[in-house]
């Protein structure tokens, strides 16, 4: 594959969920720009349309939209297959989907409302592991990034489906890291910290957003932590942008 200094991802096969909005959608321009070619879900197929838009303005090439729901399972494993149809690999892989769900005691909480957030949060996570696997080990150097968060080591109160949700994916892509170690891929987990996004705002809606970051900024961070080679050691790392500072998954 060759890589230009302004396109040092050209040729390589990018899927991104939550493209939408928010870190997703960052992710995916991001990348595109970045020689990448997107693969980009999302339920909202407007809003993947004009994520197409902003890729083709900037990049002159499309972005390859699959309009799905990740709630259902099954379509995770057809997107595996038709990404294996069609391109036969996948080196990167960002899933930036997630939901807040209800910010409720933990007694209170509605058992479909835990369900939900558990369904997205964390299966789907486990569900894209299974499916991408075999694709990013086609690869010559796969990477997956998973969004993490803070509330992981710091709970909250009324954070307890997001936090422990959050927690369960943090655990499952940590466990997957460590069986990994003898292969090309390296599973990151990122916890970008608090930004400007459409969740953040439910979750702080008293909070001014002008104060925080744009999604935008995480691009380049993303980008970089891709770019790693097959012997890279230090791959597998928990990184959180705001220290600027990476620890091994193990830690």
């Amino acid at each position: 594959m060759s890589a230009h200094s302004d396109r040092p991802l050209d040729g390589r096969i990018a899927l991104v969920t939550g493209a939408s909005r928010g870190i997703g959608r960052a992710s995916a321009l991001a990348l595109a720009r970045a020689g990448a070619h997107v693969v980009a879900t999302a339920r909202t197929e407007g809003a993947l349309v004009e994520l197409d838009d902003e890729i083709r303005a900037a990049t002159g090439a499309p972005a390859t939209l699959v309009p799905m729901d990740l709630f259902e399972a099954a379509g995770l494993d057809q997107l595996g297959l038709a990404i294996h149809q069609r391109f036969g690999r996948l080196d990167i892989l960002v899933h930036a989907a997630a939901m807040l769900g209800p910010m409720t005691p933990v007694a209170h909480i509605d058992p479909k409302a835990w369900e939900r957030v558990m369904a997205l949060n964390a299966t789907a996570a486990y569900r894209l592991i299974r499916t991408a696997e075999p694709l990013l080990k086609a690869a010559p150097a796969g990477r997956a990034i998973f969004l993490t968060s803070g509330r992981v080591a710091r709970p909250r109160a009324f954070w307890g489906p997001y936090g422990a949700s959050k927690a369960a994916m943090e655990h499952l892509v940590r466990t997957w890291a460590d069986e990994l170690e003898q292969t090309p891929v390296r599973a990151i987990l990122l916890d970008p910290g608090a930004m400007r996004t459409r969740m953040r705002a439910e979750a702080m809606p008293g909070e001014d957003p002008a104060g925080l970051p744009d999604p935008a900024e995480i691009g380049p961070v993303i980008v970089k932590l891709v770019q790693g080679d097959p012997g890279q050691p230090d791959a597998n790392v928990v990184f959180d942008p705001g220290p600027r500072a990476a620890t091994p998954a193990s830690a």
